[in-house]
């Protein structure tokens, strides 16, 4: 299994669990490296994601997205059609709400649509940037599973989730997730 990190805004940092991960895993993991992580482009995430998976081409990757990362993910499939072993999508923002990054417009154009490859979308009961109802809806257009990890505001390091085990179990289930 390879597995392709995809933070979200100004990436994630030492205490995040994406990062926990990624120490973890060593070699079998990397992250995207946009230009723009401050002001973030869809385009400039997606071509970083390119660059991320074409560096050791292995149809046993995972994208691992977290917040705005997760829309660069699902328009990176959606456009791509990759032969990957599927997509694990922590915490997607609700680009249409009010607490979307005003500093990423780019990301306001991506629609929940199908994205023919297993996945699971785990969302938070208590997200102040997507509303469980929303995460739901966005995780039906993308026809993936979808889960809830609770009251866990963003998925993130303010969440104090440290390294996460429950989310490690969440995407051990991947591998058992058919189409």
């Amino acid at each position: 299994m390879r597995y392709v990190i995809v933070p979200g805004i100004n990436g994630s940092d030492a205490d995040h669990w994406q990062t926990v991960w990624q120490a973890e895993w060593g070699a079998a993991a990397a992250r995207i490296s946009p230009s723009s992580w401050d002001e973030p482009d869809l385009d400039d995430w997606c071509h970083a994601i390119d660059r991320a998976v074409d560096e050791r081409p292995s149809a046993d990757v995972v994208l691992v997205a977290h917040s705005l990362g997760c829309l660069a993910a699902a328009r990176w499939v959606a456009r791509r059609q990759p032969d990957i072993r599927g997509v694990f999508l922590v915490a997607p923002p609700d680009n249409t709400g009010p607490n979307f990054p005003a500093e990423a417009p780019t990301f306001t154009a991506v629609d929940a649509t199908p994205l023919h490859v297993p996945g699971l979308v785990v969302s938070s009961d208590d997200d102040p940037y997507c509303s469980p109802e929303v995460a739901a809806r966005l995780a039906a257009g993308w026809r993936l599973h979808h889960v809830s990890a609770g009251s866990a505001g963003h998925i993130n390091s303010a969440s104090g989730l440290g390294r996460w085990d429950s989310g490690r179990e969440l995407l051990a289930r991947l591998s058992d997730l058919r189409r």
